[in-house]
């Protein structure tokens, strides 16, 4: 390649469907695959950087996916045309978006091209996706990816370098005058930055003699998880390297471009060869993360379960167990809308600030960024601090070690303690995936106008001789409260009198049809039942659940997909 090359502008055709979600934009391979469409959204990313794009450092890297490669190829050479300064890319286009969120913050970039689709399937005909990280390191907020959006509707043309070859195989500098301006590309190592970031927040010689033993303690005995993401490389450094364990205590810990055709979601449905694995076998511990590394699953030992809800709470609860947070101490605690409120209850006895925002990292971000928070969760599986903008699954999991380590007990011994001083709050999700989005959206607007009715307020409803009296019915919408942004329609909320509350959303991280959440939480601090199964305790309200939404009618199911 020479070390000069020129720029050129295609001429495109507008694709109308490119409005970024939660998490950027998510669709089929296939979709991503047509003439101009990727080159499309990436150039309306870069434009809506607007003067601050030229001579700016970006980070490129990706859960290692099908169509990663090829789509990192077309990020460096429309950067290159568009004059970006520097590109940090991982080495094989591979970054976790935890390891993305922090590279951003170390060097002070002007933030990052995530190519995922999180915990989606990935392959030929499954699932892609682009989303841009800002200078915080967090997703973009609602106000960058708008404008993005609208870039796309308008989009004449995009500026590309053809000529620019650079093998991310290798790890290099590469300086090249594109347009009479230098133009770098570093490929980096993918773990380095982020293995540094652990090490200087968790004790990682304590974690160490946790799962070595000592002269009074066996081996802690875990089992890592990688599904066949991004987290493998990770996974190998942290766990195998420098924390000892062997090599059977790690699997599934090479990115594959289809995940080894598993679903890379970390929970009871799909990551049921690690259930299986830690019901049936000697460990004491078990985690699962997602293909981009941002979730987390936490089992104990035979395959106590423990909910991501639930897992954010006994974190905020020794959080004291965690060099970073002796040193920073805690600003607040935040959960998404939809997580169970167990969190609420550490906060309350605490005396630490607790904030309920949308789904959407984001959210959480700005209250980072304004020193408001130190740990947050998402009840789909996401738990992090504000050492990132990002969820972030190995942190999770390494304060859960640290916690045991700390305490000197088993999982199952943490969480009956929290909830003998707490009390339990029973919380269940149910996933009706690929619905028809015509009688998803149908059931949704009939059940909003039913909720909000005068006479739906203080209604008893009854199932199974249970009764639970209506408090509130709305559409959740919040304001911002550091910069009074308000997000509305975020999820229709039943709260009873009694703290119990059902939640419905329509799910914008899927990339084809209309996926129902239901969310059930009910709190109980009665010592006989804090032991019960969830779904047991919950089966009256989840009953009430489906009849005053007419699911079943709606949408023809009889069954979710998925229950969490």
């Amino acid at each position: 390649m020479s070390s000069t090359v020129t720029s050129k502008i295609v001429e495109t055709r507008v694709y109308d469907d490119q409005k970024p979600g939660t998490s950027g934009l998510r669709k089929a391979v296939k979709v991503f695959m047509q003439e101009h469409y990727t080159e499309n959204f990436v150039q309306a990313t870069l434009q809506a950087l607007g003067d601050q794009l030229p001579g700016c450092t970006l980070v490129v890297g990706g859960d290692g996916r099908y169509y990663g490669k090829e789509a990192v190829e077309k990020i460096i050479r429309i950067a290159a045309a568009n004059g970006v300064r520097k590109l940090m890319i991982g080495q094989h286009g591979i970054l976790s978006t935890p390891a993305v969120s922090t590279i951003i913050r170390k060097y002070k970039t002007r933030g990052g091209i995530v190519l995922t689709a999180s915990h989606n399937p990935g392959g030929p005909d499954a699932d892609f996706g682009i989303k841009f990280n800002c200078e915080n390191g967090g997703p973009a907020p609602d106000h960058v990816t708008n404008k993005i959006y609208e870039i796309t509707k308008l989009l004449k043309n995009y500026k590309i370098a053809p000529d620019v070859n650079v093998d991310i195989d290798e790890l290099q500098n590469t300086t090249i005058q594109v347009d009479g301006n230098p133009f770098t590309v570093q490929v980096i190592d993918s773990v380095n930055d982020y293995l540094e970031h652990m090490k200087s927040i968790f004790d990682f010689s304590s974690i160490k003699t946790l799962l070595q033993g000592s002269n009074n303690r066996p081996p802690f005995k875990v089992l890592i998880n990688g599904m066949n993401g991004v987290t493998g490389p990770y996974i190998r450094r942290i766990f195998s390297d420098e924390l000892g364990v062997d090599d059977s205590s790690v699997v599934n810990a090479t990115p594959l471009e289809d995940f080894g055709g598993l679903h890379p979601d970390p929970n009871l449905t799909y990551a049921k060869d690690l259930v299986n694995a830690v019901k049936n076998g000697p460990h004491d511990f078990g985690a699962a993360f997602d293909g981009d590394g941002d979730r987390n699953m936490i089992l104990g030992k035979k395959a106590f379960f423990v909910t991501p809800s639930d897992s954010l709470a006994v974190l905020a609860a020794n959080l004291s167990s965690i060099p970073y947070f002796r040193k920073t101490g805690v600003k607040g605690y935040a959960r998404s809308m939809p997580t169970g409120a167990a969190v609420d209850r550490v906060a309350a006895k605490n005396g630490v600030k607790l904030y309920e925002v949308p789904t959407g990292w984001k959210y959480f971000g700005n209250l980072m960024d304004a020193g408001q928070l130190s740990l947050c969760g998402e009840e789909s599986f996401g738990t992090g601090s504000d050492h990132i903008r990002e969820k972030d699954g190995i942190w999770a999991c390494l304060a859960w070690l640290s916690v045991i380590a700390s305490l000197g007990k088993s999982v199952e011994e943490i969480l009956l303690n929290h909830w003998h001083t707490y009390g339990r709050n029973f919380f269940t999700r149910y996933d009706y995936e690929n619905c028809d989005a015509e009688a998803a959206n149908k059931m949704m607007q009939q059940l909003e106008s039913e909720i909000q009715k005068p006479e739906f307020l203080g209604s008893r409803l009854t199932s199974e001789g249970k009764t639970y009296v209506v408090k509130l019915g709305d559409n959740y919408s919040y304001v911002d409260p550091v910069d009074g942004s308000k997000a509305s329609k975020q999820g229709l909320r039943i709260l009873f009198e009694d703290g119990s509350r059902i939640i419905y959303r329509l799910s914008g991280t899927g990339s084809s049809g209309a996926t129902i959440r239901l969310y059930v939480d009910s709190y109980e601090d009665d010592e006989a039942v804090l032991n019960k199964d969830a779904q047991e305790i919950l089966k009256p309200l989840v009953t009430i659940a489906l009849e005053v939404s007419k699911l079943r009618e709606f949408t023809g199911r009889d069954a979710p997909t998925v229950i969490t």
